[in-house]
């Protein structure tokens, strides 16, 4: 018994030394532990929306969302996983839930924030989601949380060492030519792209004061040829589609802006628009039999946001195999395409994500350009 008790001792003790940790409490965390925040709209949704009073047009709690990977509707809007479900099991971390979730707390590994249809404007789908300034809140709140568990000093430490991963503005773009919301109108392209990429940019300092430097951003997708916007607005498409690029573009040069105002601030920016555009127009390339229509949904390009059942249209269409398609639905990609386009972010070259992928930046190996 005491020959076994020293061996178990022994391993513990050279455990602690090949693993350092921090231990606080009941939290024990690798020296090099790198948690992962996450921001933004459907494309990262978790389930968050599961948790507010909002329209089913919202959420995708409802089968055959989740089919492929989960067996069951976990909120997310794929058939399977999302891209930061992906970079958290590259990044050897937990898949994440959505904040909101009632039995999550361990957000030392932590947290996700987005919700389908948010933007980074307040008023867009105002009342039916939560908006990049509420996450914001969220985000407080948690470090708030953090300091009571682990002490402020060692909360900055995590928070500093994080990625934070963002994806909005989509439907800030989307949503007023949907909704025939008048908000659009009252400015020129221009000056609604500014307070789009103004809001995003408050976000980013504000997670800088708290500590946060290193970030992932998405750019926005081919919104003008989505399904949804073929089937519903094809008229709009033009017009959705300069806005796209606008933002694009402003938002590039934002993040320089910032790299060189904010103390440490290392990002990754990866251009969605192009790759989804590229699946879309040579789907057999990247393994895809369908690259234009989603798997789930009715009406032109299973367009219409009708899959499970629950919103105002029933009737859906359901493809045999999702992995087939680039888009499960009428606006979002199939786990597949989410799986390709997580890797292209975790390790892609400066042709895709620059000036770093996330890999350099869970990683701390950055590698400037020239």
């Amino acid at each position: 018994m005491i020959g076994l008790r020293f061996h178990f001792c022994f391993l513990v003790l050279c455990a602690s030394l090949i693993l350092p940790t921090q231990c606080l409490a009941h939290t024990c965390l690798p020296e090099d532990h790198v948690a992962l925040f996450i921001f933004g709209d459907s494309l990262f949704d978790a389930g968050n929306n599961n948790y507010i009073n909002t329209s089913t047009d919202y959420q995708a709690n409802v089968w055959p969302y989740g089919k492929t990977f989960f067996k069951y509707p976990t909120g997310r809007p794929s058939d399977g996983r999302l891209i930061p479900d992906f970079i958290a099991e590259y990044a050897k971390l937990p898949l994440t839930p959505p904040y909101l979730h009632p039995g999550y707390h361990r957000y030392t590994d932590g947290a996700n924030f987005a919700s389908s249809g948010a933007g980074a404007l307040d008023e867009t789908r105002r009342g039916w989601v939560i908006d990049l300034n509420t996450q914001l809140k969220y985000f407080k709140n948690m470090e708030t949380l953090l300091k009571r568990k682990l002490g402020e000093a060692q909360t900055k430490k995590l928070l500093s060492r994080a990625v934070y991963l963002f994806d909005i503005g989509n439907n800030d773009y989307l949503a007023p030519f949907a909704t025939n919301s008048s908000l659009l109108l009252s400015y020129s392209h221009e000056e609604y792209v500014d307070m789009v990429i103004g809001n995003l940019t408050n976000v980013i300092k504000e997670i800088h004061k708290k500590g946060g430097r290193k970030f992932g951003f998405l750019s926005l997708a081919p919104l003008g040829f989505l399904p949804y916007t073929k089937a519903l607005i094809p008229e709009k498409s033009e017009e959705i589609t300069a806005l796209v690029k606008r933002h694009n573009k402003a938002l590039s040069h934002a993040l320089q802006i910032l790299a060189s105002q904010l103390e440490g601030f290392k990002y990754s920016y990866t251009n969605l628009c192009s790759l989804l555009t590229e699946r879309m127009n040579n789907p057999s390339k990247y393994g895809f039999k369908e690259g234009k229509m989603g798997c789930c949904g009715t009406g032109p390009y299973r367009g219409i946001p009708s899959c499970g059942g629950k919103r105002s249209l029933k009737e859906y269409e359901l493809c045999g195999n999702a992995s087939e398609y680039l888009f499960f639905d009428a606006a979002h990609p199939s786990e597949r395409a989410n799986q390709q386009l997580a890797n292209l972010l975790w390790n892609g070259n400066l042709d895709v994500t620059w000036p770093h992928n996330l890999k350099a930046l869970f990683e701390n190996k950055y590698s400037e350009i020239n």
